[in-house]
């Protein structure tokens, strides 16, 4: 189905953004996915492409698009070539970027966010801990007062970008006994004494992101760091989801696209009893029920960005849109790998990568049983 959401500009940011992944990603990806990171040097030429900055306003080095659409675009362009690319990139120009540009102080965005459009100030979000899980609102990571400064200590982990970091932005609890109404956001810089980084975690699939833990034993922070109001962070959290989670739904349908696009070209010459596989009936069938899966799943995830541009996306219906395109993404890919045969369980054809790496989605920014929670509740259940 022919899609509307974008105009001729977008198209141009498209092809710029596609000769940037043709240059300097695609040819590495393969040593990204060894190191599991994304060298510096690509960050960088992210930053003088413009890539990073959509959000942030010129006056600090940004481009303030202040359309979604450019970061719709953005998002779809890397999870083409990986899932946890545009994981890694999304977590730095469309997740954290709100955070300092809505609720940084005139100091703050001064310090943090020329380096931060550049890529040269990488930023990762802190918030999952090892005991909480979905449970925002029971951080046992705390940060006490201690003059004009603030003591942090707990631990994060599975934080995206952690292990590289420059700049994190840290969830923890400053009024206990308030419990979620008692969290307070801080930006960490990288070096300050007591943030120690953990191993690079070992994950299942996406092995380009930089996944790490994060610990923090009498961190000293001082509070020109607060970003945002004290005791006001899981406000701050709940009311940034929305994006995270529209984000996380264009990502994971791009990527269940594109993996479709060369599994249909696969059908279409692997040969078996003397035709393509993609003529027998029942493959010819699977495959029309996934590009129908795809074409209406788009329709909502379009609707859905066109309302967040207009500020009106809700927390409900991104709740929807995150839980569908991983559930769908999850069923188009592991059908992929089905019409695959044994090619698709071998870590040579990137089917078999895609598999692996659509399997967090459903966990991540929220687990889908948190989506459906949320959902019921609108619906007074």
């Amino acid at each position: 189905m022919l899609r509307t959401l974008f105009d001729d500009d977008h198209r141009d940011f498209e092809a710029s953004v596609g000769t940037f992944l043709e240059r300097h990603v695609r040819p590495r990806h393969e040593q990204i996915i060894e190191q599991r990171f994304v060298d510096r040097d690509i960050w960088l030429e992210a930053g003088r492409s413009g890539f990073l900055g959509l959000e942030v306003p010129e006056e600090y080095g940004g481009s303030e698009a202040g359309d979604y659409r450019f970061n719709t675009v953005l998002t779809e362009q890397f999870s083409r070539v990986s899932a946890a690319l545009a994981s890694c990139f999304g977590m730095h120009f469309d997740v954290v970027a709100p955070y300092l540009v809505e609720l940084g102080t005139a100091e703050q965005k001064q310090r943090w966010l020329p380096e931060f459009c550049t890529g040269e100030l990488l930023t990762a979000i802190a918030m999952t801990e090892p005991s909480g899980g979905s449970d925002l609102a029971a951080l046992k990571t705390t940060a006490k007062p201690d003059g004009s400064d603030w003591i942090i200590n707990g631990a994060k982990t599975f934080i995206t970008n952690g292990y590289n970091a420059d700049l994190v932005i840290v969830a923890a609890s400053t009024s206990p006994e308030k419990k979620a109404k008692g969290i307070t956001l801080f930006g960490i810089e990288a070096g300050t004494p007591g943030f120690e980084r953990g191993r690079k975690l070992d994950k299942v699939g996406q092995p380009e992101s930089d996944t790490a833990e994060l610990f923090f034993t009498d961190v000293r922070v001082p509070g020109a760091n607060v970003i945002g109001e004290v005791d006001r962070g899981f406000i701050h959290m709940m009311s940034m989801l929305p994006q995270e989670r529209i984000s996380a739904a264009i990502s994971n349908l791009a990527h269940a696209r594109a993996v479709f696009e060369e599994t249909v070209e696969y059908a279409q010459q692997r040969q078996a009893f003397g035709q393509p596989i993609g003529s027998f009936q029942y493959n010819k069938f699977t495959i029309a029920e996934l590009a129908t899966l795809i074409d209406v799943t788009q329709s909502f995830v379009d609707s859905a960005v066109r309302a967040h541009c207009a500020s009106e996306l809700t927390a409900v219906d991104a709740a929807k849109a995150k839980w569908w395109t991983a559930e769908a993404q999850n069923k188009i890919l592991d059908t992929c790998v089905q019409l695959h045969g044994g090619y698709g369980y071998m870590n040579e054809y990137r089917v078999a990568q895609a598999w692996k790496d659509a399997r967090v989605t459903k966990i991540w920014a929220g687990s889908n049983e948190i989506m459906k929670e949320i959902i019921g509740r609108d619906l007074g259940l």
